[in-house]
Parts: structure tokens; C-alpha cells; sequence
């Protein structure tokens, strides 16, 4: 895994916004350097209408040369050839997806130093480190965890990539980089920004990695 793929990581489903496809679209042109299809929440898509949207957005960030990552299907991950899949602690195990997909990213969420060496021993390719803020885009968040464990991981894996998640915005990103993370992961603001280009352009870090 590139660690400047994380520099501006957009995730998106149905729930997030009544044009997905045009969202991800703006935000592709606008720069993001990873896209997550994150299909969950009330009235989300199944059957062969998942299918399909999974199918087209692929296709816009294949256009655009950005990595496709599936969240927790490996199903969907492998039938697509997608570039990755990222699971949680719940999730399916990163085993069962390296089993069948030896060259694909697999990222995985963690929120304790246990978690993080568990990812790392287990062949992740990166960490999504959060939630860092108070998020409204996911029901079932864990309450905030700030900066503290991020920096730590930091210090323990100097090398390793790192995204944050979790209630960030143009406003902190910056600071969330400066505690560690090769970059940000995002729904909301820029599902909801009027301005996609502006929005993604003050996301943006150096592009060298976490500062």
C-alpha cells in the first residue's frame, strides 16, 4: 500500500447522499487518492442493485486511476476484483480474504494498541485509526477517541500507513496529520460540501506522507 493512496480517502454508499455517483465523480476530478464503496444503513441497496452500483463505481475510479476498496464483503471484493477490501474487528478476518486475494489491499479498523498489532502481525496493508471526532455518519461509532492512540501507533509504527477516520473536517485535518496519519478519511464533508474541489483541495496534505 502507497502511503500517499491515504491521503485524501472518500467513503460513500446510498445513505450518504441522494447522487452518489455524481458526488464521487466531483470527488474523483477534485483529487481523492482512495475511494471505499461502503454500501450499510437504512435503506441501503441489495441483490443485483448492490451489484451494480459497486459495479459503477468502480468503473469511476478505475476512469480515474484511484484504488477501489469493498467494505466487508470479500464476496463482492473477489466477484469484482476489486483492489482491496477493508474490514473491522467484526468483520471477516483478514485470513480469509488474503487466502484467495494474495496481491489485494486489505485495511482494517483499530482502536486499541492490541488491535493495531493484531492488523500489523496479520498482513494488513494499512490501519484506519479511529473514530478521532464525534461522527454522524455512522450510527454504531465508538465514542471519540482523539489524537492520543494515533500518535502512539505512530510512534510504535513509524513506517506503517495509518489513516484517520472519524468526524474530520477542512478544519482539523491538519492536525489529525500532524498527530500521525499518512492521511484523512472522510464521508460527510464532502458529501455535503457545495464546493467538492475547495473541500478536497483543504483535506489535502503534502502528499509525502504523515508530517
Amino acid at each position: 500500500m502507497n502511503r500517499n493512496d491515504l491521503n485524501v480517502y472518500f467513503i460513500m454508499g446510498t445513505a450518504n447522499s441522494a447522487q452518489p455517483l455524481v458526488i464521487l465523480e466531483k470527488a474523483l476530478q477534485a483529487g481523492i487518492t482512495c475511494f471505499q464503496f461502503r454500501e450499510k444503513g437504512e435503506g441501503c441497496l441489495t441483490g443485483e442493485d448492490y451489484e451494480a452500483f459497486a459495479r459503477s463505481c468502480q468503473k469511476l475510479c478505475r476512469k480515474y486511476g484511484v484504488p477501489f476498496i469493498v467494505n466487508d464483503d470479500v464476496a463482492l471484493a473477489l466477484k469484482l476484483d476489486a483492489d482491496g477490501i477493508h474490514v473491522g474487528q467484526e468483520d471477516a478476518a483478514i485470513t480469509e480474504f488474503r487466502a484467495y486475494a494474495k496481491d489485494k489491499i486489505i485495511g482494517v479498523s483499530v482502536h486499541n494498541e492490541h488491535e493495531m498489532a493484531l492488523a500489523v502481525q496479520s498482513g494488513a496493508d494499512y490501519v484506519g485509526i479511529g473514530p478521532i471526532y464525534q461522527t454522524k455518519s455512522k450510527s454504531d461509532a465508538r465514542p471519540p477517541a482523539g489524537l492520543h492512540f494515533l500518535r502512539k501507533a505512530r510512534s510504535q509504527y513509524p513506517g506503517f500507513p495509518i489513516v484517520g477516520i472519524g468526524g474530520i473536517n477542512e478544519k482539523n485535518a491538519a492536525e489529525v496529520r500532524s498527530a500521525g496519519a499518512d492521511g484523512v478519511s472522510v464521508i460527510s464533508v464532502i458529501c455535503e460540501s457545495l464546493n467538492i474541489e475547495k473541500t478536497v483541495q483543504k483535506l489535502r496534505g503534502n502528499g509525502n506522507g504523515a508530517t
